[in-house]
Parts: C-alpha cells; structure tokens; sequence
C-alpha cells in the first residue's frame, strides 16, 4: 500500500499538504519477530505498514495479552506516546517481515501547527483510532467469544491465515482450546 493511499484512507488532504508530511517519511524494512514499540518508553515514531502484519499486546504475570492487530495501511504508534508524551503501556511485535513508513512524532505535531490541513487529518485520525477503540470495548462487553471470532472472520478474514491461533485466541479473550472449539462449532 502507499503513503499516498494510507493518508488518504484516514482523510483527504491537498496534495500541497501531502507533500509537505511526505518530506518527512522513511521507509524502513524489519524482520518477523521485531519490536517496533516498547512497553514503559516514551516512544518517539509513528509507523504505517507498507507490507506486513502487526500486533500490540501487554504483559499480564505470566501471559502476553493481544488486544490489536495491524496490516497493510493500518497505523503503529503507542497512543500514550502520541497524545501526552508518556510512556506507553504496549509492546507491538511484527508477526511478518515488514516495510513500515516511519515518521517522528515530533515532525508530526510541527506540521499540525504549521498546516490547517495536516491538523485536520490529525484529528480525523485521532477520531477513527477513538472509534475502533470504542467498538472494541463495546463487543467485548456484549458478544459472546463466538460472536467476535465471527466478526473477526468478517472484516478481517486475512488474519487467520496469517497470524497465529494463539493470538487469536488472546486477542478474543479465550483459550485456544475453546477457540479450537468454535471454530469446529463454526465449520
């Protein structure tokens, strides 16, 4: 995927606008299994998957909890990081080898002072990652694991075949076992 169309897929802004945040992207290659955000760091880049696939979990005693998953267009950053310049709480793994565009954070918020445009697409940005997180909260609050492994299977079809059975299973807040389970109930 471009940066073009990653731009354009959280909001439309001037080319003039889009040059000027494009100035500032690198594109940076990453191996399967790399971190490219740490728990308890103030985190300084921004990150769009090019090509590859994600994950963002947190360490709970024992067990890593998945709680997000990203691919091609999706944004990589630690919203603590982002939004208040504190450290975060997640750890986000490459589960495929990746190409990321990378911008600093920093070059970010200058641009939003500097352009009304680039500002707006901030905060269209900030609005959609509030409504993902929302819906998120909402399903696991009122679906069945049955229910979310199904609308997993819906809008995200890919990441069974990409993304192993055990994050998936962290990720819908069960077992593998019982997502062994649905999945037989499910064929």
């Amino acid at each position: 995927m471009t940066i073009d169309q990653i731009l354009d897929n959280i909001y439309s802004i001037p080319d003039s606008s889009k040059s000027l945040v494009k100035e500032y992207i690198t594109l940076e290659t990453y191996p399967k299994g790399h971190i490219i955000i740490n728990a308890d760091k103030v985190e300084p880049d921004i990150y769009f998957i090019k090509t590859g696939i994600a994950r963002a979990f947190s360490n709970s005693g024992d067990n890593e909890i998945t709680f997000w998953f990203g691919r091609e267009g999706s944004t990589v950053l630690s919203m603590m990081s982002y939004i208040s310049n504190e450290k975060g709480y997640e750890d986000i793994e490459l589960l495929e080898d990746s190409e990321l565009y990378q911008i600093k954070s920093s070059d970010l918020q200058n641009l939003f002072n500097k352009d009304i445009h680039i500002a707006n697409w901030g905060r269209k940005f900030a609005e959609k990652e509030l409504v993902k997180t929302e819906q998120l909260f909402i399903s696991r609050q009122t679906k069945t694991a049955t229910e979310r492994y199904i609308d997993l299977l819906e809008k995200t079809p890919h990441l069974v075949q990409r993304v192993q059975l055990r994050y998936i299973a962290s990720y819908l807040g069960i077992t593998q076992v019982s997502l062994s389970r649905i999945r037989a109930e499910i064929k």
